[in-house]
C-alpha cells in the first residue's frame, strides 16, 4: 500500500542543511496496524505528514496504492488524500467556524455524499462518542479532549482506506485514550490500515509492528 524509497527531508540555512529525515526505506502493507515511536525531535511527524500527503520529501520517491505520489502535482495529492485517508492531527485542527456536527461531516461533503446518508453517519458517531449533546458546539466551546474525540470522529467517519494519527490520546483522559485505542483495534480488525505517533507503549501494543526513529533514520522495525 505504501512504499518509501530513500526519503529523504532536510531544511536549508545558507549553506547548512538541518536534517529531519534520512534514507528512510518502508513498506506498509494494506490491513497493517503500524506504530512510529522515537524522541521527541526524531522526524516522527515529518514522516507521517509526507505519507498523509501534507509534506513533500527533498529526495525519495513515494508509492501510495501503486501510484508515485512524489511525481503528482499538488492538488492529485490533495486528491488522493481527501478520497484515500483520514488524519488524526496531535492539535486537533478542527475549523473554528463549524460546529462540532459540520467538522466531522465536513469529509463527506469532499466525497459528495448524500444528504440523509451524511446525517445518518454523523449521527451513529456522535452517539458513539457520547458527544450528541455538544454537536451545537463550536470548537473554543469544548474541551482539549472533546475537540480530539471530534477530530477522531472526523478522521474515521468516511473509512478511509489509510487512518494516520498523530499522538491520538495524548490529549485524553485514559478513560477517553482507551475508547479511542479499542476504536482502531477495531476499525483494524475491519480491514483499515493504521499507522500511528506515540510516545506510549500500552497504546503501541495495540498495533502489529513498531517501527523506531531516532535523529532522522529508521533504527528498529519489529512485531511488539
Amino acid at each position: 500500500m505504501i512504499r518509501l524509497s530513500n526519503i529523504e527531508r532536510f531544511y536549508k540555512a545558507g549553506l547548512t542543511k538541518t536534517w529531519v529525515l534520512r534514507d528512510i526505506n518502508l513498506e506498509i502493507n494494506e490491513g497493517e496496524f503500524a506504530t512510529i515511536m522515537g524522541p521527541s525531535g526524531s522526524g516522527k511527524t515529518t514522516l507521517l505528514n509526507i505519507i498523509g500527503m501534507l509534506d513533500t520529501p527533498d529526495q525519495g520517491e513515494y508509492e501510495f496504492l501503486e501510484e508515485p505520489v512524489h511525481k503528482f502535482r499538488e492538488r492529485r495529492r490533495t486528491e488522493l488524500h481527501k478520497h484515500y485517508i483520514g488524519f488524526v492531527f496531535q492539535a486537533y485542527h478542527l475549523i473554528d467556524e463549524l460546529t462540532v456536527y459540520e467538522n466531522i461531516e465536513t469529509p463527506l461533503l469532499y466525497r459528495k455524499i448524500k444528504s440523509s446518508e451524511r446525517k445518518a453517519m454523523v449521527a451513529n458517531l456522535l452517539d458513539e462518542f457520547n458527544m450528541v449533546a455538544k454537536k451545537d458546539l463550536f470548537p473554543h466551546q469544548l474541551s482539549g479532549g472533546q475537540q480530539q474525540l471530534v477530530g477522531v470522529a472526523r478522521a474515521i467517519i468516511g473509512k478511509p482506506k489509510l487512518l494516520l494519527a498523530d499522538e491520538p490520546t495524548g490529549n485524553l483522559h485514559s478513560s477517553q485514550g482507551e475508547i479511542i485505542m479499542d476504536l482502531f483495534k477495531q476499525l483494524h480488525a475491519d480491514g483499515m490500515t493504521i499507522l500511528q505517533v506515540t510516545h506510549s507503549e500500552k497504546n503501541a501494543q495495540y498495533g502489529t509492528r513498531v517501527i523506531e526513529i531516532e535523529d532522522g533514520y529508521i533504527r528498529r522495525d519489529y512485531a511488539p
